[in-house]
């Protein structure tokens, strides 16, 4: 029987200007409806750590990005993002190979259409260039495109996220170009500081032939 082992690891780390904080709620991979409000900013280091060990290959890869949101209106958002990224695998058969570099930088809008009564409704369309070496799988190769639907409910303490979303993954790596995804957060605040969270989802598996769709379940505890 093969045995799979993966470890994952991030950290996060972010800085707010001006008078308005940010609605989005580390780390869940699920997007919120909220957004900076007119003028402000947020500056955020996201580095994360993976190991993976299958059939006989020991893949880590190492990466840190730094994001920013803009706060265009008090309903529209605009966020800019690039990873660094270094790579590793070792194998009986093929030795080591490695590389590292900047990768595909993305940009996004997210417009809050809806809000009414704890409900919030927001369309989040992006892209990425393709500013990462694709010959060292660093990048995709050919700009991608996406567009995302985000739900938020509040009911307090609670709270809910939906998000629906196509991806036009264009590559150079043969994989699949049309990806779907789907996932669902929630959250309860057990006091002003401290919010419990959980948050599942899947995606389409971007290999052809594949029917198996890789998911998700993560859980934590926020503290600000």
């Amino acid at each position: 029987m093969t045995k799979r082992h993966c470890l994952a690891f991030a950290v996060w780390c972010s800085l707010c200007c001006g008078a308005g904080t940010a609605q989005a709620a580390h780390p869940l991979v699920t997007d919120d409806a909220g957004t900076m409000g007119t003028g402000n900013t947020l500056v955020e280091f996201n580095g994360q750590y993976d190991h993976d060990d299958y059939e006989g290959v020991t893949t880590k890869v190492r990466e840190l990005e730094v994001a920013v949101t803009y706060g265009v209106t008090d309903t529209v958002d605009f966020v800019i993002a690039a990873p660094y990224t270094d790579w590793s695998t070792r194998s009986d058969a093929d030795g080591k190979a490695s590389e590292d570099g900047i990768g595909d930088t993305s940009m996004e809008f997210k417009w809050r259409f809806y809000e009414q009564a704890g409900l919030s409704l927001a369309l989040k369309p992006g892209m990425s260039l393709p500013t990462g070496d694709d010959d060292q799988s660093l990048g995709a190769g050919k700009a991608t495109y996406q567009l995302y639907f985000v739900g938020t409910q509040e009911v307090e303490p609670w709270a809910f996220h939906l998000n629906l979303g196509y991806i036009r993954s264009n590559n150079t790596a043969d994989e699949r170009e049309n990806i779907w995804h789907a996932s669902v957060a929630g959250e309860v605040a057990l006091n002003k500081d401290l919010h419990l969270v959980a948050n599942v989802g899947t995606e389409r598996n971007p290999a052809k032939g594949e029917d198996t769709h890789p998911a998700f379940l993560l859980g934590g505890l926020i503290y600000s």
